[in-house]
């Protein structure tokens, strides 16, 4: 955050970022989302993210909020607020919430002393007695108290946390009154802390916006694409998507089916898009390591799919609650042989609904599976975002007509793509499994036909036109230096170019949505000019760095930001790398 920014200038802050912690059942999470419904009704733009442990049920938690005056992808450098309802294990989220000597630690002297951790950085401290001040109404809450303390030193209106609270609570009555009056306790006691937090006026003008998480962007996405037949297995991060879209799909005309396993779960996609009905399967990567030999089978028998991959870090159970891009490797290399497919990633919560769009419609034309990288930061994010523009539908899959003569499923065409025959059409049976196989779909071992069908699937893929959406082009044009990155890396690398920009350090922004096939001669027109490169990504092995060095020949010196999860990336990481890599 620039200077001018900070709580304590001559003018209001434009962003302010802020935590509500605490314990298992503590409710912060539910805190958490009133202040942001609160913020949206407002007129404010703000993202909310969480963190907790391993555990399935109950343990510490923090909901991770930052409220602005303009659209925001990521978290700030430090957070203004830490507020916690009790400290029961909080300091496990000291290396997510730096604080310096311009933070605020707020907390309950019956609970404790914050642990020491929060106060290095010289942070200063405000008592409340929460507990106390929830007791004072019947059935009152401390954490309802803890939100009306914050929306107070946020200036939020008293009628967009009250509406926030009656949307939360409202088929609860016997908790809707006691709530509010917790809350207005809280507004009361936030006149004992200054008002240095206030934000600056949300802005004027404001356009439709939605409330919405990455994986329920994904979800509506997939629905705008045509999917209407989910099969799925639950996994963290990605169970809120299959959640979201099993009575989203039954609106539509649509089916969600609750596999036994991740195996079961790809197979079913895979016949109901052999069916005709466009499919989808939704997982993490111990999941997706599981999928890896079906959608072999969907390469081969060129069978439409699409797979969301909601990464988490790993390998193998990992964190589950946190966020990585460690499974770039295994979404582009990890389907055995040769099997050319899709592999795209959106970059931010209101881009989900778009990429995962767009990859049906991919899926769909090309007759492939699609692999779509979202990760835990992105899918379980909630953000107030600007309406996403909605993209133009796709070409749809091409059917052959009934009672074709001389039916050939894979017949080898000039663009690779053959028309499908829908199950119980007329005259158009054929044979569709893992075998290699000639043009009626027959097995063959004989190697024309190997060497043909290889071939007509790569280039179905090759030879597409993929058109303007492959990256995200920004920054300074004509720069000799240039940021490649993908996914949530994003939002702290577009923010930290632009605090890059105003010490007067120009580069170009190539956010690449498009992964596999590499779409090696768009970017290096986008490049052109380039004289060096930085790759940012949030994985231990440069996975992204090493692709393109295979895949691509970028101009001059390359060098990699990278590290793994589980924290994040900030802006001001970014900017200070810039800084640096402009001095080399």
């Amino acid at each position: 955050m620039q200077d001018r920014d900070r709580p304590g200038a001559a003018q209001a802050p434009r962003s302010i970022s802020i935590v509500l912690a605490g314990s298992g059942g503590a409710g912060v999470m539910t805190a958490g989302n009133m202040l942001l419904e609160a913020a949206a009704h407002a007129g404010y733009y703000a993202l909310m993210t969480r963190s907790s442990g391993p555990q399935i049920r109950g343990g510490e938690a923090a909901a991770l909020l930052r409220i602005a005056c303009h659209p925001v992808e990521c978290m700030e450098d430090r957070f203004h607020v830490l507020a916690a309802v009790d400290w029961e294990n909080v300091q496990r989220f000291s290396a997510e919430i730096p604080l310096d000597d311009g933070s605020l630690v707020i907390g309950d002297p019956d609970q404790g002393d914050p642990p020491e951790v929060f106060l290095r950085g010289g942070a200063r401290r405000a008592a409340l007695p929460l507990r106390k001040l929830a007791k004072s109404v019947p059935e009152g809450r401390p954490n309802m108290v803890l939100l009306g303390v914050l929306a107070t030193l946020l200036g939020l209106p008293a009628a967009s946390l009250e509406r926030a609270v009656e949307k939360t609570l409202g088929k609860r009555p016997t908790a809707l009154a006691p709530s509010l009056a917790a809350v207005a306790a809280g507004r009361e006691a936030a006149a004992s802390i200054d008002d240095r937090y206030r934000l600056a006026a949300p802005p004027v003008a404001r356009g439709p916006r939605w409330l919405l998480t990455g994986n329920e962007a994904a979800g509506y996405g997939a629905i705008r694409g045509g999917v209407r037949f989910v099969a799925a297995y639950p996994i963290t991060p990605a169970t809120e998507l299959l959640e979201w879209m099993a009575p989203a799909l039954a609106q539509v005309g649509g089916t969600l089916l609750q596999a036994e396993d991740e195996l079961a779960s790809v197979n079913m996609a895979i016949g109901g898009s052999y069916g005709g009905v466009p499919s989808l399967t939704a997982t993490s990567g111990p999941g997706l390591s599981l999928m890896v030999e079906a959608l072999g089978l969907a390469v081969a028998a060129e069978i439409p799919l699409v797979v969301v991959d909601v990464m988490r870090v790993g390998p193998s159970t990992g964190i589950p609650t946190k966020s990585e891009q460690g499974d770039l490797n295994i979404a582009v290399h990890g389907l055995h042989g040769d099997a050319p497919h899709l592999v795209l990633a959106p970059n931010s919560v209101a881009d989900c609904l778009g990429t995962t769009q767009w990859a049906v419609q991919l899926a769909e034309t090309l007759q492939v599976p699609a692999i779509v990288l979202t990760d835990q930061f992105l899918g379980q994010a909630r953000a107030v975002v600007d309406r996403p523009v909605p993209i133009a539908p796709g070409d749809g899959r091409v059917v052959a007509a009934a009672a074709t003569t001389g039916y050939r499923r894979y017949a080898v065409t000039p663009d690779g793509v053959s028309p499908m025959a829908i199950p119980g059409a007329a005259g158009l049976a054929y044979t569709a499994d893992g075998l290699e196989h000639a043009e009626r779909g027959t097995p063959s071992s004989q190697a024309a036909d190997h060497f043909a069908q290889l071939d007509k699937r790569l280039r179905k893929l090759a030879a597409f036109e993929y058109g303007a959406r492959w990256a995200d082009l920004e920054g300074v044009a004509g720069s000799d230096r240039a940021v490649i990155t993908f996914g949530s890396c994003t939002g702290p690398v577009r923010e930290g170019l632009a605090l890059a920009a105003a010490d007067g350090i120009a580069a170009r922004l190539v956010s690449l949505r498009l992964l596999a096939p590499m779409p090696a001669a768009r970017l290096a027109a986008a490049l052109q000019g380039v004289r060096s490169v930085l790759v940012v990504e949030q994985n231990h092995s440069a996975q992204l760095y090493r692709y393109l060095r295979a895949e691509c020949d970028l101009p001059g010196a390359v060098s990699s930001l990278h590290r793994p999860g589980a924290l994040q990336f900030s802006p001001g990481e970014i900017h200070r790398e810039l800084v640096e890599w402009s001095r080399a």
